[in-house]
């Protein structure tokens, strides 16, 4: 293969020993999901310290829709560093900054007046704006979902899914958090069709509003469109508009929480611009926003960010000029049809050949996602659906050993979650297909 040179074993004698330096210097709980040690990266590929040439699959965890370094953001950052690199916002003004949330007022969903809260990272957004709507509506209740991640901060730790990678030890969580189950309509009920499994979890979110939380006590509904860490589930249609009509009738908040799935990922901008009829009140931002440099923004109606008394809200790093500057040359890249037609190619691409591994694999239980946030579930049995994480993880090393740089994902830890750049060239992704099917079939075997 033209696009992936092995040279050493991954990881190679200059990577095991950087390696060893960070497992002496970092903590035990940072999670490491490969071997692999970056000495520089262009596009989808990245190249090791060892020199081996590797395809990324993982863009990052979705913070490379734009891919590795692209040209037009590495110049936006060097010109505006020769400029000013800091001053904070809550002390001066700087324009890219401004520039930047005039352009997310402008392109996120929804018509009606705006405004933007620049931070560093998705769990600094939702915390945000989860303060926010609670600000604006003066309660304390928060609704989210069964599956759904929301970052790492006591409060969004507390909002999170999956209790025992990220949030196990910790003790106490926060208050005022009420999770509902989310359609997962790969997994319904027993006896239930797809549409019984789907009307059911609809009618449970009016049951909730009697047997958890009074809807008068509830300031926002958070929800990720198609879940991340989840497993890349998509929310259906129905259900998303279900929750805007709570919001709507009861004053409840809508925050659509799109640090994965936006930017271009799912084919549109936004991922909930699939969903007809649904806009939220407020939409939260990061990861490839930035194409890797840490920004984040909450965007949403100017009366609800309006809230809060001078003062209650941002921070040191919050709106850096040169976040800001990536930001704005990362959108503009992102933000054209050409752009967004080649997520839909990529996806295609990768959804005809992950379907036929689906017939042909007895281990691969489903394959789903929305434009080019795909996901391959693994399972032990296609009937029971029981999930199968060791078959998962042995595909992921063997696929890394072979220079295809792939990650997982899923409630169960059993998917392998598709984060192409879409800067990848077709031959890249041939290649990478490639890998990751051999990787398949030998560790079925």
């Amino acid at each position: 293969m033209s696009t992936i040179k092995l040279k050493t074993t991954i990881p190679g004698p200059k990577s095991e020993a950087i390696l060893e330096r960070r497992k002496a210097s970092m903590p035990a709980g940072l999670g490491k999901l490969s071997n692999v040690v970056v000495e520089k990266s262009e596009g989808a590929l990245i190249w090791d310290v060892d020199g081996n040439q590797l395809i990324d699959f993982a863009g990052g965890i979705g913070v490379l829709n734009a891919g590795h370094r692209p040209k037009e953001v590495v110049d936006a950052i060097k010109k505006q560093v020769d400029k000013s690199i800091h001053s904070c916002i809550l002390v001066c003004t700087n324009e890219p900054a401004v520039e930047l949330c005039e352009k997310l007022n402008e392109i996120t969903p929804g018509v009606f007046p705006k405004k933007t809260l620049l931070a560093n990272s998705g769990a600094e957004a939702v915390d945000n704006a989860v303060n926010i709507a609670r600000y604006y509506t003066k309660r304390a209740g928060v609704i989210v979902f069964e599956g759904g991640y929301h970052g790492r901060s006591y409060l969004t730790m507390s909002m999170t899914s999956k209790y025992g990678l990220f949030k196990k030890g910790y003790g106490s969580m926060a208050s005022d958090i009420y999770r509902l189950p989310a359609p997962n309509m790969y997994r319904p009920f027993e006896g239930m069709t797809e549409e019984q499994y789907l009307d059911h979890c609809i009618k449970q979110l009016d049951h909730a509003m009697i047997s958890q939380i009074s809807p008068e006590d509830i300031a926002a509904i958070v929800i990720e469109p198609v879940q991340g860490e989840g497993g890349f589930v998509p929310m259906p249609t129905a259900f998303l508009q279900k929750i805007r009509s709570i919001c709507d009738a009861n004053g409840i908040v809508m925050i659509a929480d799109e640090i994965q799935s936006g930017f271009g990922r799912t084919g549109k901008m936004f991922a909930i611009e699939h969903a007809t009829g649904v806009v939220p009140d407020m939409i939260t931002m990061a990861k490839s926003m930035g194409s890797g440099m840490p920004i984040s923004a909450i965007t949403g109606k100017s009366e609800i960010l309006d809230t809060p008394h001078p003062g209650a809200v941002g921070g040191t790093y919050g709106a850096n000029p040169v976040a800001s500057a990536a930001a704005l040359a990362t959108i503009d890249i992102i933000n054209t049809p050409s752009f967004l037609n080649r997520a839909n190619e990529i996806a295609q691409i990768m959804r005809i050949k992950m379907e036929l591994w689906q017939t042909n694999n007895k281990f691969i239980g489903d394959v789903r996602g929305l434009g080019a946030m795909q996901v391959i579930e693994f399972v032990k049995d296609k009937t029971t659906k029981e999930p199968n994480p060791e078959l998962t993880q042995a595909i992921l090393v063997e696929a890394l050993s072979k220079g295809l740089v792939v990650i997982r994902a899923g409630l169960f830890s059993n998917c392998i979650r598709l984060l192409v750049p879409f800067s990848i060239t077709d031959e890249q992704l041939e290649d990478g297909m490639v890998v990751l099917q051999n990787a398949i079939d030998k560790i079925a075997k």
